[in-house]
């Protein structure tokens, strides 16, 4: 008898939790549990998911960025139907398949003028791991600089580049010379580099964790000084490339060409795992200097026809209905709508990023009243704040969004791409109306707390969490 997927689903609908609590994550369980965030989906389709009841939720994660032609994108399911359908011979291995090469053409055009070649892979971490290798190689050279609050990835070459200490504990001794700086700090990396043994400087266009930006002037100044001391400059473009900021690739808007530049996420189209590693020919071919060396560096699934036929559909959809133009517009338009909130509530202080990569950054009120209510808050757990304003915005408004970082008060917006006024008009209502709380007076605290506690009582566990991603 054939596997009959819409089958198992129906007949094992509402196991999802107690099967992952027994096989898999226990306390991804808690968590979901906890924050009341334990709903069953069903079904996704452009900016929205819904779930087994019928409701719809406004979806600001994207899938940490992956979905930015939105879920279900007809597009992409008819190109991948098409490729399955056509039995296409994938992974020969000892054979050079055409997508790949029309892929990495496709890349490669929309770089600068340095990028020549590309390398594929399985995902962010995995252009990270390839990254580092082929700098190192290309330069001869072994430490590796990496930014506080930087995330690369979770494999060990890439969580030695990680800026938040959580991530590493218990998993050392990790990457030899891996050395952190701080970000936007010119004078500590120049310090580094000056020792004249650093293969590369891997830093994101824009920090994920906290949606921490920097200026034009820091950018030009890091490009300058890798140059100078003979340092590869690696951008990580994982989450922030590919039109999220208004502009293909992030870096892009601070005028450098980095020596390596590493995607995935959104190249996937949301529906089969691929990554990137774009590099100059001199790099590239410092690795695969030799005949003997063609296989020096591989991977089993990198090349795989349906991630090539997922990022060549994704590309497709992109130029034809003006992705990046379009994640640009909305983007302004979300900033626009944000900035009346920044002077009407003290709580939020800032909106940062760019495009549709967005930090609210929340803060101490100058209000006395404000500032007793803040302190009390702050008193239970650092950073409570923020995942004050994302219970709420699930629960009341069924939007789903994220805290920025541990012990951070911002919250991240990685709306898709296709995301337009309608989406930006209700967003911001919503999050008027959860902050008119906060600053009216403790009624969202005990909101909050009855949340947590009936999703204590739901896991059968009395002491509360909280979480970020």
């Amino acid at each position: 008898m054939a596997f009959d997927v819409a089958k198992v689903l129906e007949e094992h609908r509402g196991e999802n939790f107690t099967l992952h609590n027994e096989h898999l994550n226990p306390q991804l369980v808690r968590v979901l549990k906890t924050l009341g965030f334990d709903r069953f989906y069903v079904r996704g389709e452009g900016c929205y998911l819904y779930d087994d009841r019928g409701d719809r939720y406004l979806d600001f994660l994207a899938g940490f960025g992956v979905y930015a032609l939105g879920r279900g994108h007809p597009a992409l399911k008819k190109a991948l139907h098409d490729a399955i359908d056509l039995d296409l011979p994938n992974m020969v291995q000892l054979d050079c398949a055409l997508l790949p090469g029309l892929l990495a053409e496709q890349l490669v055009a929309r770089a600068h003028q340095g990028i020549r070649r590309v390398y594929f892979c399985n995902s962010g971490t995995e252009a990270t791991e390839a990254a580092i290798k082929f700098a190192r190689r290309a330069t001869g050279r072994t430490r590796v600089l990496f930014c506080d609050h930087g995330f690369h990835g979770l494999t060990t070459g890439s969580l030695a580049l990680n800026g938040g200490k959580e991530f590493k504990e218990g998993f050392g001794p990790l990457l030899p010379g891996a050395t952190q700086v701080p970000f936007g700090d010119v004078d500590a990396l120049e310090s580094e580099l000056r020792k004249g043994d650093v293969a590369a400087f891997v830093a994101e266009p824009i920090q994920g964790k906290g949606v921490n930006v920097a200026t034009a002037d820091y950018w030009q100044s890091v490009q300058g000084l890798c140059r100078r001391y003979r340092t590869l400059f690696v951008a990580d473009e994982v989450q922030v490339g590919m039109g999220r900021t208004g502009k293909f690739f992030a870096h892009e808007h601070y005028g450098v060409q980095p020596d390596i530049v590493t995607l995935s996420k959104a190249l996937s189209g949301g529906y089969v795992p691929v990554g990137a590693v774009l590099c100059t020919e001199k790099v590239f071919m410092s690795v695969y200097s030799s005949i003997e060396r063609a296989m020096v560096h591989s991977t089993t699934f990198g090349r795989n026809q349906l991630a090539m036929v997922a990022g060549l559909a994704t590309l497709d959809v992109f130029d034809e209905q003006r992705i990046v133009e379009h994640a640009r517009e909305t983007g302004e338009a979300l900033a626009a709508s944000l900035a009346p909130l920044v002077e009407r509530y003290e709580m939020l202080h800032a909106v940062r990023g760019k495009g549709l990569v967005v930090g609210l950054v929340f803060g101490k009120p100058e209000s006395r009243a404000l500032r007793v209510r803040w302190n009390a808050i702050e008193a239970m757990r650092t950073a409570l704040f923020s995942q004050m304003v994302v219970v709420p915005l699930f629960h009341r408004h069924r939007i789903l969004t994220q805290v920025a970082a541990d012990n951070m008060n911002v919250v991240k917006l990685l709306p898709p791409l296709i995301a337009g006024q309608a989406e930006v008009d209700y967003f911001v209502a919503a999050l008027d109306d959860v902050l008119r709380d906060a600053h009216r007076g403790s009624g969202l605290l005990r909101e909050f707390g009855a949340t947590m506690a009936k999703g204590a009582l739901r896991r059968g566990e009395p002491k509360p969490v909280t979480a970020s991603a």
